[in-house]
């Protein structure tokens, strides 16, 4: 307070102050010269109104947030929801070249009158072979190798003689029984999506000597599962009854 008195006062109070002091009714001078602030400042009304961590400058506040609903970036905008790529767009669905479609009758059945193509039958096989792996021969770029290699997807009932029920052709068509020429046209027009070739042409004849051949092959191997009764894992177990926490008998 001394060097209150001593700095730039108006000299009519500086009277007044120093009996004020000889009277304590002023705080000593230590504390006052040790505070920064007005002695208006210690209004806590006065305080709130500057405190920096009030609510309008919280940098946290709810409308700051950066991490808010509306700043989120994960929040309705989820990549993985109803845009997901492998919901109902499956490419192995509807577009199945076996599936269900309807075909007539009329399309696989020989016309009256009609005779097939006479020729060599080694000749026509080893002419259908190649015809076998052709894409060509579709029009979406499978052959009758692409679903029938190392003979797949041939059906049991496949080793039995024609004519004979084959599923697709009952689906297609509700025909119960079919000759294996009128299978290999029914084979052109659904998985391959292509026209039936004509009745008297080389093709045709080519095809079906072939598909004999692999009917034959299929018999003496395909129909013989090496899968099926010589299954190591099947009645020879060795975690069957060999169990070593099972029960012992006395």
């Amino acid at each position: 307070m001394q060097n209150y008195l001593r700095g730039p006062m108006n000299h009519n109070l500086r009277p007044v102050v120093a009996s004020m002091l000889s009277a304590g009714l002023l705080a000593s001078a230590p504390f006052v010269s040790a505070n920064p602030l007005p002695v208006q400042s210690g209004n806590p009304m006065l305080l709130a109104q500057k405190n920096p961590c009030a609510a309008k400058a919280n940098p946290c506040a709810a409308t700051k947030n950066p991490c808010g609903a509306k700043a989120n970036p994960c929040a309705a905008k989820n990549p993985c929801g109803a845009k997901n790529p492998c919901a109902a767009k499956n490419p192995c669905g509807a577009r199945n070249p076996c599936g269900a479609k309807g075909v007539d009758p009329k399309l696989v059945t020989r016309p009256k009158g009609s005779k097939p193509y006479a020729g060599n039958s080694a000749e026509l096989a080893a002419m259908g072979e190649k015809m076998w792996g052709d894409t060509k021969l579709s029009t979406n770029g499978l052959s009758c190798g692409t679903c029938h290699q190392g003979n797949a997807a041939f059906s049991k009932s496949f080793a039995k003689p024609y004519p004979h029920r084959v599923a697709m052709a009952y689906d297609q068509s509700k025909m119960k029984s079919i000759t294996m020429e009128q299978m290999v046209q029914f084979c052109m027009i659904v998985p391959m999506a292509a026209k039936p070739l004509a009745w008297d042409s080389k093709e045709l004849a080519a095809l079906t000597a072939y598909t004999g051949v692999v009917q034959q092959n299929f018999i003496k191997t395909g129909a013989k599962n090496p899968c099926g009764a010589k299954n190591p894992c099947a009645a020879k177990n060795p975690c069957g009854a060999k169990n070593p926490c099972a029960a012992k008998k006395k």
